[in-house]
């Protein structure tokens, strides 16, 4: 085999690996861009190292090692991403203020396509979106970064014991300790957002709701929106701090700070196990719709329990792959290169 055939060969084998890599890594770091990053550092260290790979573990668990070791690197700085609602209490309408904090704040978003590797079983493809679900990956992120390791793999890949300890050089009795205490923190932990529950593919109830919720969204009745909420629905916008809570408030500020949102197209997207959207607001200035937001939807007992509001289409868009803009009829009038 020559060099080029070999190289080749190893950038094939690297590349199968790639999905599930940046799931894992999405889970350890809470950003989408950051997990890409480590994982794309994994396949350089994989391919400069690979000379040195002696095969007593197989290819995959030798790129979750190096994966691993990237990611706590990254993770010394001792930074928790988080949602809005983790950080402070919910805000009334009447001291309602957009101040945004630093993109390094917040979890990030994340496309499924580029975290959920294609299964055939279904109670696995389930795991596998609830595991990158808003609620659960802000949970992780309480973690203290080998505990997190350990909980991913045990819990979500379903690795054993001994296989994680032989990947953290330790033993099992460590490992299972460490899963012992994560388990007990995610279970001491309150979280908004941790019923969210929706099939795979929608049920029949569910993507009526998900039709209602455009109908109403994009007609800006809110009167048909708040039907669909439940009475306690959160709804927030990263990269600003705000988060609102029940009817009254959320109404009252999508008439008055976000009425510029009337009028707004929504575009399908699947993002973090869940239904979500791109949105466009109408684009006085170029005509047709220009991008706002990504939005995440968050479902439980046919209602609406939280919606969410990523903003900062410049990096969102592209890594959804959907248009960069839409006419005025509200077609694509050019498409992001990305998921």
């Amino acid at each position: 085999m020559s060099d080029g055939t070999a190289t080749t060969d190893l950038d094939i084998r690297l590349e199968k690996h790639r999905t599930e890599l940046t799931g894992y890594c999405y889970r350890m770091l809470g950003s989408s861009f950051e997990a890409e990053d480590a994982v794309q550092d994994t396949m350089v260290r994989a391919w400069r190292g690979y000379g040195a790979f002696e095969g007593r573990s197989s290819l995959r668990s030798w790129l979750y090692r190096i994966a691993t070791n990237v990611c706590l690197d990254m993770l010394t700085a001792g930074n928790k991403r988080a949602r809005p609602m983790d950080l402070s209490a919910s805000t009334p309408l009447a001291r309602a203020a957009l101040a945004p904090r630093p993109d390094h704040t917040w979890l990030e978003p994340m496309p499924d396509a580029r975290v959920l590797p294609t299964v055939e079983d279904p109670a696995e493809a389930a795991v596998a979106k609830e595991s990158v679900r808003l609620a659960f990956m802000a949970a992780l992120q309480q973690l203290p970064p080998k505990q997190r390791v350990v909980l991913i793999l045990r819990e979500v890949l379903a690795w054993r014991a001994s296989e994680v300890a032989e990947l953290l050089d330790t033993s099992v009795a460590s490992v299972n300790s460490a899963l012992q205490r994560a388990r007990a923190t995610l279970a001491e932990r309150e979280d908004k957002g941790a019923d969210a529950a929706v099939s795979d593919p929608l049920d029949e109830e569910q993507q009526r709701l998900l039709e209602r919720y455009v109908a109403a969204f994009e007609g800006y009745d809110m009167t048909a929106l708040t039907a669909l909420l439940h009475e306690d629905a959160i709804m927030t916008m990263p990269p600003f701090d705000l988060w609102l809570t029940g009817h009254a408030d959320i109404a009252g500020f999508m008439t008055t700070i976000g009425a510029a949102c009337a009028g707004s197209r929504l575009f399908p997207v699947q993002v973090n196990g869940l239904p979500g959207f791109a949105q466009y607001k109408p684009d006085p200035e170029a005509g047709g719709f220009a991008p706002w937001a990504i939005q995440v939807l968050e479902i439980s007992d046919g209602r609406l329990t939280g919606f969410h509001f990523y903003l900062d289409t410049k990096r969102w868009f592209p890594l959804f792959g959907v248009p960069a803009h839409l006419d005025a009829d509200g077609q694509p009038d050019q498409v992001e290169e990305g998921a």
